[in-house]
């Protein structure tokens, strides 16, 4: 076995997935790789269990705050839905910031840590806030080096201050869709929030449609509908947004989008990219997809349109084949990007 081929960890997914496949904490596992890429855990080897093991139990309370975990009808996951909790706390600013939302480079999760440590951040209208020479004096924790010698944190600086509140900057003219999937609203990823900011065009909009008006946009239930309804429903979050749009954030979609200027060539197809296309990054890539009118999904099905495939492309390629779906290398998207289906499909003779 070369290293590559070393399985180093693999998820078990939920408590009900810990049932079914009756793992406890000390059980030597079985692993194989699900489709020859993902690794999954099988099951226990029973006969090298020890004699002291015990079922494992879902904890009741939050490790981080101590809240009540709650689980909803109908969900396999599990959640703290205390929002004073310092663990989401951390990951709602860090998701905001990532480059699935607004694309704040310098506020990546151990920089998010030292600011709230500091008292600078509690939510993300607060990065909004932030001053270069308040930035700068933020230090990290103390760190042991490996002589055993304990060293002082290490100080942003004025220099990496001043650029992270450019990108701060930056942020407040990104996409509604990139600042409404930052927000965390449950169910409301990127392909959601694109259909709601191109369909309501504006934030008040989004705040003010029924739970109908929702679902009646194409690829929209009723599950995503109540989610976001119940998110904005709640008066910390109207404040949020409120706050938001104080601190000079842009909650509203342009007069004239460049990118509905694109010729809907790809209005009605399903596509999935799978891998690392040549020319473009992997949220470039649906976006590409997404303003010609095509819908860009992580999974293959019978009613997918087209797969187009990268470098390291995973099981998905694979299956794409199985079911006879067309495939599309990095030129053969860029010809279906300029000229739809036609371009690409072999003409019927």
């Amino acid at each position: 076995m070369c290293s590559s081929d070393l399985i180093t960890h693999a998820t078990l997914h939920n408590e009900d997935d810990l049932a079914r496949r009756n793992v406890r904490p000390g059980d030597t596992v079985r692993v194989h790789r699900a489709q020859s890429v993902i690794p999954e855990v099988i099951g226990p080897v029973l006969e090298r269990r020890p004699k002291s093991s015990r079922p494992w139990r879902f904890p009741k309370a939050c490790p981080e705050c101590g809240a009540d975990f709650v689980r909803l009808e109908g969900e396999a996951n599990t959640y703290c839905v205390n929002g004073e909790c310092p663990a989401q706390r951390l990951r709602r600013i860090e998701h905001y910031a990532s480059r699935g939302g607004v694309d704040i480079r310098g506020l990546g999760e151990e920089r998010a840590q030292w600011i709230i440590d500091a008292g600078l951040l509690r939510d993300v209208a607060d990065i909004y806030a932030l001053t270069v020479e308040a930035l700068a004096e933020v230090t990290g924790p103390e760190r042991v080096d490996e002589d055993g010698r304990t060293r002082k944190g290490v100080r942003i600086g004025e220099r990496a201050a001043r650029s992270t509140l450019a990108a701060v900057e930056a942020s407040k003219t990104a996409p509604l869709a990139k600042i409404l999937t930052g927000l965390g609203i449950q169910h409301v990823g990127p392909t959601v929030a694109d259909a709601l900011a191109k369909h309501f065009r504006s934030m008040d909009a989004i705040a003010a449609a029924t739970v109908e008006e929702i679902t009646a946009i194409d690829g929209i239930g009723p599950v995503i509908a109540e989610s976001l309804a119940g998110y904005l429903a709640v008066p910390g979050n109207r404040d949020l947004i409120a706050r938001l749009r104080a601190a000079g954030v842009v909650l509203e979609m342009p007069e004239r989008d460049e990118s509905e200027a694109l010729p809907q060539v790809l209005a009605g197809l399903t596509i999935v990219v799978t891998g690392t296309v040549e020319g473009f990054s992997r949220d470039g890539a649906e976006e590409a997809i997404t303003a010609r009118g095509g819908k860009a999904t992580g999974s293959v099905s019978k009613r997918t349109s087209f797969v187009v495939v990268g470098a390291n492309p995973g099981s998905k390629a694979a299956k794409a084949e199985t079911l006879g779906v067309p495939i599309l290398d990095a030129d053969g998207f860029v010809r279906l990007l300029e000229g739809g289906p036609e371009a690409v499909l072999p003409a019927e003779g």
